[in-house]
């Protein structure tokens, strides 16, 4: 397969909606009664809602799901969403998918996207903020409930909200590859990956008054939790403390790093205070 070969387009027609419930179960688990069906997919299109997808000819390699909402007083697209095959992954499908959706959302005049990811997951911290250019300043603790059906939540389902600013310069110099370079080796984790892969947790106090801070994550929480359930349910418990008390202090999170210390590779939330969802242009 190649990269040439992938056709981005609006999802239409009963085979195609189909096609993405059955891409939901295959790449989340997902039980019929999680899957977001068809009739609401259809009923979301024609209310202004985005679902496209990327096809490899009639293969539905992967799509992205999005609905108009409503947040802080004004009119904003909530993206749902986004699934790629496995086997597609190293063809930049899910950018692909990201620009076609930051393109019909503008079309409609409407210049703010959020979703949700999990912090834990770093490949996912890289895409957000570094390829897309998002911004975060919102935690929440099992936004999707204890329970949640799919494998992928074995270790609760916190998530960061992010904020895609579609037309600010911020996510433009992203989109263009530009990446500032930051000096975070003198700061200070609030979270720091140890020699056993195991959390360090610094105290409030000891970075309360700091105007930058930095939050450590694995580079691979999945692979982390195939040998210690223990180790990651820690993790996860570190970081819902990091994230919630910084941006109850004010922090916003703009960049996100990955890096080698010793012979780990870490990835690392950069974290500034002064700094407002306002203040982005």
């Amino acid at each position: 397969m190649n990269v040439v070969d992938i056709v981005v387009h609006d999802i239409d027609g009963q085979a195609e909606m189909r096609a993405v419930e059955v891409l939901q179960k295959e790449v989340w688990g997902l039980p019929d009664l999680d899957v977001v069906p068809l009739t609401q997919l259809v009923a979301a299109k024609a209310s202004g809602g985005v679902v496209i997808g990327a096809f490899d000819r009639d293969i539905l390699a992967g799509f992205a799901y999005g609905f108009a909402g409503y947040e802080e007083g004004r009119v904003t697209h909530h993206s749902h969403m986004l699934a790629v095959r496995p086997e597609y992954r190293s063809l930049n499908i899910g950018y692909m998918l990201k620009l076609a959706q930051r393109e019909k959302v503008l079309e409609q005049g409407i210049e703010r996207m959020t979703w949700t990811f999990d912090p834990l997951q770093s490949v996912n911290a890289y895409f957000n903020f570094n390829k897309l250019g998002v911004i975060s300043d919102r935690y929440f603790v099992n936004f999707y409930g204890e329970d949640a059906a799919s494998f992928l939540h074995r270790n609760g389902t916190d998530r960061l909200w992010v904020t895609w600013l579609l037309n600010s310069r911020h996510v433009g110099e992203r989109l263009d590859g530009a990446v500032p370079a930051f000096e975070i080796e003198n700061i200070s984790p609030m979270v720091e990956v140890g020699t056993d892969y195991a959390p360090r947790r610094r105290s409030f106090d000891e970075w309360a008054s700091d105007d930058q801070a930095v939050i450590e994550i694995p580079a691979d929480i999945n692979s982390l939790e195939q040998k210690s359930g223990e180790i990651t349910a820690r993790w996860r418990e570190a970081t819902r403390s990091a994230f919630t008390e910084a941006f109850v202090a004010g922090f916003l999170i703009k960049e996100f790093h990955r890096g080698n210390r010793d012979d780990q590779i870490v990835g690392r939330y950069v974290l500034k205070r002064g700094e407002s969802m306002g203040d982005i242009d």
